[in-house]
C-alpha cells in the first residue's frame, strides 16, 4: 500500500500527490488549483492543446485509470500541457470546468481544450482509449 499512497496522494494535499506522480513516472503534470490557471489554460489552448485530468484520490477506478494513463502518455511539454486536478481538494474548479465548457462532471475524466473550447472529453476507462495524438 505504501507505493499507492506515494503515487496517488494519500494526503489531502494535491501538490504532494501530483509531485510524486512527476517524480515516479516523469509525467509532465501541472497542478490545476486556481480559477486563474483555468483562464490562462483557455488562452494557452489557442497555441497548444491543453489536457485536464480530473482525478479522485479516493476512487479505485480513478487510481487504475491514472496509472494506465501515465504508462501510455507520450507527449512532451512542447506538444501539449497536461493538468492534474485533485477533485477532492479543488471541486470548485471542476464545477467551473463543467459550467464553462458544458461538460458534465465525471471522475476520473480527461478534457481536451483547443482554441478555447473542449474538442474531446472522456471518463472512466474511456480515457485510455482516446486517440490524443489527433489533438496535438
Amino acid at each position: 500500500m505504501g507505493l499507492f499512497n506515494k503515487l496517488f496522494g494519500a494526503s489531502s494535499s494535491s501538490s504532494a500527490g501530483s509531485d510524486n506522480l512527476n517524480q515516479e513516472n516523469e509525467t509532465p503534470w501541472i497542478d490545476l488549483n486556481t480559477l486563474e490557471q483555468l483562464d490562462a489554460l483557455v488562452e494557452k489552448s489557442k497555441t497548444k492543446p491543453q489536457f485536464i485530468f480530473k482525478h479522485s484520490t479516493r476512487c479505485g477506478v480513478s487510481r487504475m485509470v491514472i496509472s494506465q494513463f501515465k504508462k501510455d502518455y507520450q507527449f512532451s511539454k512542447n506538444e501539449a500541457d497536461l493538468y492534474y486536478l485533485d477533485l477532492l481538494a479543488y471541486r470548485a474548479i471542476s464545477n467551473k470546468i463543467a459550467e464553462q465548457f458544458q461538460v458534465m462532471h465525471q471522475s476520473p475524466q480527461l478534457v481536451v481544450v483547443k482554441n478555447g473550447v473542449v474538442v474531446a472529453h472522456e471518463s472512466h476507462s474511456g480515457i485510455n482509449n482516446m486517440e490524443l495524438e489527433k489533438f496535438v
